[in-house]
């Protein structure tokens, strides 16, 4: 392998950050900051582990995997929960939720706090549709993507980014204050930072985005050895997730400095524009801008193509333009009903898909120990599938009181919404007795 092709995982790691940030991965981590006081880097630890470890464990498992697509690594369940798991996935986090959203996401935070509220709606029309007509341009040459965000558009994001730093270091906000009592001492503060990390939502993204990158990979690079390209798959995910821990890190110690002068704050969208206001003045609401709309420009694209690009497999028809076009008219006409809609219509889908996701990098990365079996891909899956509807239609308000009793009593964690991890053991366990028990058919 000549040395270029050797480093290509640098562009391809910051196109891979690039696609993960948000301004989600902006906002939470802000939150935390504030809510956990002194005790940010014990919530931080907690926080990197699923908000950082997690998509990395994605992209590896993937990589490690040797398939070729999420259908196809989900198929070995079944073909059938294959092509299920990845259509829902890529629904959630294309057109229906996470695309629409990061349109939203870049007004409120970007633009809407330099309108006043007699124009908001007009706006955020004209905003939408101008944000979903640039996605649209730069979704429509994927040969172009590595070039346009791992070369151009991630390095003035991150360049952004750490102008905020900068200055906090040099004018800091203040010092951290008591935390509140979801983050009350150093191991409730780890816990609940574990739960803060789901928020962003990137072990699933991962599984999507991975198949992107071995792609680029495989026919950008040229490779063609598994060994070459699992390599190159893991040190592209490893450089994408050192950054994203990196801004993780200091965005969750501004906001842990920032309660002395702005207050406790709702979200972590104002304890960025007014922290930002405070180290930079007047420029600081305009720099804060310019890093949400480069994190959901970025994160539009990236699954704008990957959605274009499975479906068009998956139906055999039409062309790649088109389905970038699908999906940049939905999901501009799902933006239309606003953040607050898109969110609260999100959460139930994900308490149901995040379990899934989550069991699958671990029979992933085990396939080797039970030889593959169908038996203990399907137990596990299945056990864990219960739960996953079951808090899916729970935090959808769909209550069965006698079962939600019955598992807040005797399963721990419930409450939480882990409860499935305890499932999911289960489930793994049986299918190995099966395997032990039953033979393999030949």
């Amino acid at each position: 392998m000549d040395k270029k092709v050797a480093n290509r995982y640098i562009p391809i790691g910051l196109m891979l950050f690039a696609l993960f940030f948000g301004a989600g991965n902006l906002i939470f981590p802000a939150s935390m900051g504030q809510n956990a006081g002194v005790n940010v880097w014990y919530a931080l630890l907690g926080f990197c582990i699923t908000g950082v470890g997690m998509p990395l464990m994605s992209v590896m498992a993937m990589g490690y995997s040797g398939c070729a697509d999420l259908q196809e690594a989900a198929g070995r369940v079944h073909p059938l929960y294959g092509l299920f798991f990845t259509i829902v996935a890529y629904l959630a986090i294309g057109p229906c939720f996470a695309i629409p959203r990061t349109g939203t996401v870049a007004f409120e935070i970007a633009v809407s706090p330099f309108l006043d509220e007699g124009s908001k709606a007009v706006w955020s029309t004209v905003f939408l549709a101008a944000f979903f007509i640039i996605s649209f341009w730069l979704s429509a040459s994927p040969q172009k993507l590595v070039d346009r965000i791992g070369k151009l558009l991630t390095p003035l994001l991150v360049l952004t980014i750490v102008l905020l730093i900068v200055q906090s270091f040099l004018s800091p906000l203040g010092v951290p204050q008591a935390p509140t009592k979801a983050y009350a001492d150093p191991v409730v503060a780890t816990v609940q930072g574990v739960l803060d990390g789901y928020n962003t939502l990137d072990a699933i993204a991962a599984f999507v985005f991975a198949t992107l990158v071995l792609n680029v990979v495989r026919i950008d690079c040229g490779l063609t050895d598994p060994k070459e390209i699992t390599k190159q798959v893991y040190k592209s995910g490893i450089v994408a997730v050192a950054l994203l821990a990196f801004i993780y890190i200091f965005i969750a110690k501004i906001g842990a400095e920032s309660v002395q002068a702005i207050g406790m704050q709702a979200t972590g969208a104002p304890v960025l524009a007014e922290s930002a206001k405070i180290l930079f003045g007047n420029a600081g609401a305009i720099i804060l801008a310019v890093i949400v709309l480069l994190a959901c420009l970025t994160t539009s694209i990236g699954l704008i193509t990957c959605c274009a690009a499975y479906f068009l497999k998956l139906t055999g028809r039409f062309t790649y333009l088109y389905w970038v076009s699908v999906f940049s008219i939905v999901s501009f006409l799902v933006g239309m009903f606003g953040l607050e809609t898109i969110i609260v219509s999100t959460i139930p889908v994900l308490m149901f898909i995040y379990p899934l996701a989550v069991v699958l990098i671990v029979l992933l990365f085990t396939h080797k120990f039970f030889k593959g079996r169908q038996c203990v891909y399907a137990f596990t899956v299945g056990f864990t599938f219960v739960m996953a509807a079951i808090n899916g239609l729970e935090t959808a308000n769909v209550k069965f009181e006698a079962l939600e009793n019955l598992l807040t009593n005797y399963v721990p964690m419930h409450t939480l919404g882990l409860g499935w991890v305890w499932f999911a053991a289960a489930g793994y366990i049986i299918g190995l007795v099966w395997m032990k028990l039953v033979p393999e058919k030949q």
